[in-house]
């Protein structure tokens, strides 16, 4: 029998307060701990929210403000034997930080981290601004024999980012966000969402901030793009999902479009 991975997305309201952050996280992992959950995924910005920060305040928060994210997720993920997946901001040596994913495992060790490549210069936003881009694709972790995939909020717009994470063997995408409302853009969340999912025949975890210029909307979807935990547009709450490996077998079987492909790619990063 393939292992079976009992996951959830944590969906909170990022502020300013980094104090506050932490209180949230760590209520939404006692709730993981309580149902046995291995792997809790959490939105973009779990650490703070930086755009909201005073640009000349900026650099010495985030230098600050890192290095205790980083020791609390840590603590949380020994207290309660868990893998967490979270997203903050990485002094990079400039005024503008990295938006940074982290993993961290149950000893409370900084297993990788994702840089985040596509910087939501869109609808007006311009997160380059205050963001440095990412060098380097994301990485694939092993968690209790599930293949994750680290995906950050507007890299979901750019398939070939998720299509190579599956080509290197991802069964699961861990998409992290703070996606930003508008006109359809809930649509465009769970329809992009779905078609990662069935496209590439794999599990999609997706944490949404809930702040009040997001969306929330945390889904998990199988294989198939079923949805399998749909949390609101507002508040804290948790949705845990065992992510199976035999579903995924279960649809490439019946759906066998990654044996079917006749191209292939190679993703080089553009300047």
């Amino acid at each position: 029998m393939n292992p079976v991975l009992l996951a959830a997305v944590g969906q909170l309201a990022p502020t300013t307060d980094a104090a506050h952050n932490r209180d949230e996280v760590t209520a939404l992992a006692a709730d993981a701990s309580a149902e046995g959950v291995r792997l809790l995924v959490l939105p973009e910005e779990a650490m703070l929210v930086a755009g909201e920060i005073d640009a000349s305040e900026r650099a010495d928060v985030v230098a600050r403000e890192w290095p205790a994210f980083l020791a609390h997720l840590s603590e949380l993920a020994m207290r309660h034997d868990l893998w967490i997946i979270a997203g903050g901001y990485e002094p990079s040596g400039s005024e503008r930080p990295f938006n940074t994913l982290v993993v961290v495992n149950p000893r409370g060790e900084l297993v990788d981290v994702y840089r985040k490549l596509h910087l939501y210069d869109a609808f007006t936003y311009r997160e380059s601004d205050y963001v440095t881009a990412g060098q380097e694709l994301p990485p694939l972790v092993l968690i209790d024999g599930v293949a994750v995939g680290l995906v950050n909020c507007y890299d979901l717009r750019f398939p070939e980012l998720a299509r190579d994470l599956v080509s290197r063997g991802a069964d699961v995408l861990s998409v992290s966000a703070a996606w930003v409302a508008g006109h359809r853009k809930v649509e465009h969340w769970t329809t992009l969402l779905t078609a990662r999912a069935i496209e590439n025949t794999c599990w999609v975890l997706a944490s949404g901030s809930s702040s009040p210029d997001c969306i929330g909307t945390s889904l998990v979807i199988d294989p198939l793009g079923v949805e399998q935990a749909h949390l609101p547009a507002t508040g804290r709450a948790i949705g845990i999902v065992p992510v199976s490996l035999d579903r995924i077998a279960e649809v490439r079987d019946a759906l066998p479009a990654l044996s079917n492909r006749r191209l292939s790619a190679h993703l080089s990063l553009l300047d």
